[in-house]
């Protein structure tokens, strides 16, 4: 603690204070540089983040389903459901679905006498535990357990639920005193027996009651398609020319499925795209047009002090205005996403261009080159040609057949290439690997340096005035004998 002033009465803190206020202004300035780099560097991430949105929406926009998505009813939905691929045929199904699909279950017959709290070994099962089951071509696949000493049931039960090869589930009722056996999966695997078989004679079945002849289930469903094909599934669903149908109860009668183009599904994929690309070209026009406020610099953390909250954020929001104006990789990269969309794509589909479809440039010029939609034309496009409206975005060839998105993404991820070399991503951690980064780095570098040498500053400063105060205590020293001696003097006269 410094305490100075008490020979010359002077406010030496105070005016040190002052002093180093003035001696900080060039380190406020390179703070508020630093500060806006940060800003600038955040406002162009936060448009790699949209265009990084728009790179991934690209990637549903290739898919056929995005443009030949089905619809399906069924006239018994709490019976039979179906999905369909993008290369199904419209049109109607019929499935008549007479037995589904179950798993194999296999109880103990009576209560067993069994204490599931003491060891296997206890009573009377100290052999390996081993069944049997069947791969799908019905081939045996035989499964061993080992019971070590201290083993309990709890402890068999895991080594058979956790075997990643095993197609059983076991678990005991503590209320019935009984041991479940049970497939994990449905169907017929074994034509000629059971689904689980085992040693009747072995201790493990004969301790818990388990026989063979007592296992339910392990049927395939049963259905009739289209009046004329019956056939048989392990599971409770069966896939047929690009429509897959799903089993959940068997059907009265005949259940009808109707596939149809989801065109609804189709036109809320391309608005969805075209608003994401809209919100693009809307921050980047806005970043382009905002207006520069020179005089003001970010604030420094007194002059937050002195503010309201309010006041700040007013200020914040015209020292943000402009930070991207400018800059080519964001203006350039608007002019170039612009081109891809207008371009004509000379392949083998009906449509060429955007316009075919109903998917336009907005006439207002404050919009900057926003798509515009008329959902009646891009219906009925959908509707009519669905290929050709896919081949129309999403060609893969090169050259002038190649479709709008590839040229878009082109673009796009171009885009967000130059932005990366300005101002890095969010998982960058070395300052030095972007461009403002290493601007950033060399600013801090200069602070570190600037604090230093106002650290001495400040301690010339304390040197200073206390050799000023050691001077005016002699001085009054001085003064204090020579008035002594006066009066001593007058005194003596």
């Amino acid at each position: 603690m410094r305490i100075g002033g008490l020979a010359s009465g002077i406010d030496t803190e105070s005016i040190i204070k002052d002093l180093m206020q003035a001696e900080r202004i060039p380190l406020n300035k390179l703070e508020q540089d630093k500060t806006k780099l940060e800003w600038q560097r955040d406002a162009f991430r936060d448009v790699n983040k949209l265009l990084s949105e728009l790179d991934n929406m690209m990637l549903d926009m290739k898919l056929s389903s995005t443009y030949n998505s089905k619809l399906i009813s069924s006239t018994q939905s709490d019976a039979v459901k179906a999905t369909a691929n993008a290369g199904a045929s419209n049109g109607t199904y019929s499935i008549n679905v007479s037995q589904l699909a179950t798993s194999a279950i296999n109880v103990s017959e009576g209560e067993v006498e069994f204490d599931p709290n003491k060891t296997l070994h206890e009573q009377g099962i100290t052999e390996d535990v081993e069944f049997t089951t069947f791969d799908k071509d019905g081939n045996e696949q035989t499964h061993t357990y080992k019971i070590e000493e201290g083993d309990t049931l709890k402890d068999l039960m895991k080594k058979v639920n956790d075997d990643k090869e095993s197609p059983i589930r076991m678990s005991y009722d503590e209320n019935a005193n009984k041991l479940i056996m049970e497939t994990t999966r449905t169907g017929q695997y074994n034509e000629s027996g059971s689904e689980i078989e085992f040693n009747e004679s072995s201790q493990f079945a004969s301790k818990f009651n388990l026989l063979m002849e007592n296992e339910t289930g392990g049927d395939n469903a049963k259905f009739t398609y289209n009046n004329a094909y019956e056939t048989e599934s392990r599971d409770n669903q069966y896939s047929l020319n690009g429509v897959t149908f799903q089993f959940y109860d068997t059907t009265d009668g005949n259940a009808t499925l109707t596939v149809n183009n989801d065109v609804d599904g189709s036109v809320e994929n391309i608005m969805k795209f075209v608003d994401k690309y809209n919100e693009i070209v809307e921050t980047i026009n806005g970043s382009q047009q905002e207006e520069k406020y020179r005089d003001f610099p970010p604030l420094t953390e007194e002059q937050k002090k002195e503010m309201t909250e309010r006041e700040i954020e007013l200020w914040e929001e015209k020292a943000k205005s402009g930070l991207l104006k400018g800059e080519s990789s964001l203006s350039n990269g608007l002019f170039n996403m612009r081109e891809s969309w207008y371009s004509t794509v000379n392949g083998d589909g009906a449509f060429k261009s955007l316009t075919e479809i109903g998917i336009t440039t907005s006439t207002n010029y404050m919009d900057g080159g926003k798509l515009v939609v008329d959902e009646s034309a891009l219906r009925e496009a959908i509707t009519d040609d669905p290929e050709s409206v896919q081949k129309l975005f999403s060609n893969s060839s090169e050259g002038d057949d190649r479709g709008l998105i590839n040229r878009l993404e082109n673009a796009v991820e171009s885009t967000m290439g130059q932005i990366s070399q300005r101002a890095g991503n969010v998982t960058d951690t070395s300052l030095d690997s972007y461009t403002l980064g290493k601007r950033m780095k060399d600013i801090d570098s200069r602070i570190t340096n600037f604090e230093r040498r106002l650290e001495q500053t400040e301690a010339r400063y304390w040197r200073q005035f206390s050799e000023m105060e050691r001077a005016i205590s002699m001085m009054n020293q001085q003064s204090s004998m020579l008035m002594s001696n006066f009066g001593s003097g007058m005194a003596q006269g």
